[in-house]
């Protein structure tokens, strides 16, 4: 018997997964809701997905390899999915030049400064766009109406998102009741027949995305139920204390970021704790962070904000929630 048998370390299976694979699930995922927004914002959509896509292809190729000098990977599907997050949470309408400086902060800032895929620590595209919006404020709150193909890209016929209309007229004392009539309805706002950036649009393409990602087990339950659980149950203890000053829960599940970010943001999983206890407090942690800065603070939307804030506590999260050793005693 001369055969040598090499005992490796484990895990000994695999499941044929790999980080190429799930990252091209998690595109193939979102593409419900890229569609939906060509269908409402037409050629700006198309303008402002390409522009962010082909720019964070770029500047992560350039800094692998003329500045960190290291193994070019753009073709893995991160740098992709950067660029996809980055567009669908800009205006269909945003100049072009200001879309290249969000994807050069997402990837030069957000990512590689920090070592690249699996060493950052906050969601890339979520920086780019965080630094987008302090910089660029009036672009990054002019919002175009959906006309679908008629929508012209820098053309526009622009207004406020429902969750801007509702915070503005709260802070001019005018109830609830009155404001209401002035958004769009449920269906409407689910159907995504709204202002707003692309991936807010279309909660029922959300839904589709995340049933192929929890059918796929590319991400498990725990972030987006948590995320959208608690921000109904603290928008509902919000509303019925003072209805008149506190929208309902479906008008925060319909309206601005809150699906799409539990869904393919808050997921991301560099970004997000390891274990399943932690992705639960993680996701409460981001659902009523949003509510807190919609409603109180100086911003409508708030999700973005949340899962960054979020983001710095998940190394915390996972020291201090995580499973019990493989033969360790529980006390």
């Amino acid at each position: 018997m001369n055969t040598k048998v090499l005992v490796a370390p484990s895990p000994h299976v695999h499941s044929g997964d790999s980080i190429q694979k799930n990252m091209y699930g998690v595109v193939f995922a979102m593409l419900p809701a890229l569609l939906f927004s060509f269908f409402y914002f037409g050629l700006g959509a198309l303008v402002v997905t390409l522009t962010a896509v082909a720019s964070c292809y770029l500047f992560e190729f350039l800094i692998q390899k003329y500045l960190l000098k290291t193994e070019v990977t753009v073709n893995d599907g991160s740098a992709l999915i950067t660029g996809m997050i980055l567009a669908f949470n800009l205006p269909a309408n945003l100049p072009i030049w200001i879309i290249i400086i969000g994807a050069l902060v997402a990837i030069g800032v957000g990512k590689m400064t920090f070592g690249g895929l699996g060493n950052n620590v906050f969601n890339p595209a979520l920086v780019g766009r965080v630094f987008l919006l302090i910089s660029f404020p009036v672009q990054m709150t002019t919002w175009p109406k959906a006309l679908g193909l008629k929508t012209s890209y820098l053309d526009a016929e622009t207004g406020a998102t429902p969750l801007a209309i509702i915070k503005e007229g709260l802070s001019k004392g005018k109830p609830l009741s009155e404001l209401m009539p002035t958004v769009p309805d449920s269906m409407d706002m689910f159907l995504g027949n709204m202002r707003g950036s692309m991936g807010e649009v279309a909660a029922l393409a959300i839904l589709l995305g995340l049933a192929y990602m929890l059918y796929r087990k590319i991400i498990t339950w725990h972030i987006p139920v948590a995320v959208v659980g608690s921000a109904l149950i603290f928008a509902s203890i919000l509303h019925f204390s003072n209805p008149e000053a506190f929208a309902g829960p479906m008008f925060h599940l319909l309206t601005g970021g809150l699906l799409s970010g539990a869904v393919f943001m808050a997921t991301d999983y560099v970004t997000s704790p390891m274990s399943n206890k932690g992705m639960i407090i993680y996701g409460v942690g981001i659902g009523v962070l949003t509510v807190v800065i919609r409603v109180f603070g100086a911003y409508p939307e708030g999700v973005s904000f949340a899962i960054l804030i979020m983001n710095a506590f998940v190394p915390l999260i996972n020291v201090y929630v995580k499973p019990k050793r493989f033969g360790e005693k529980r006390k």
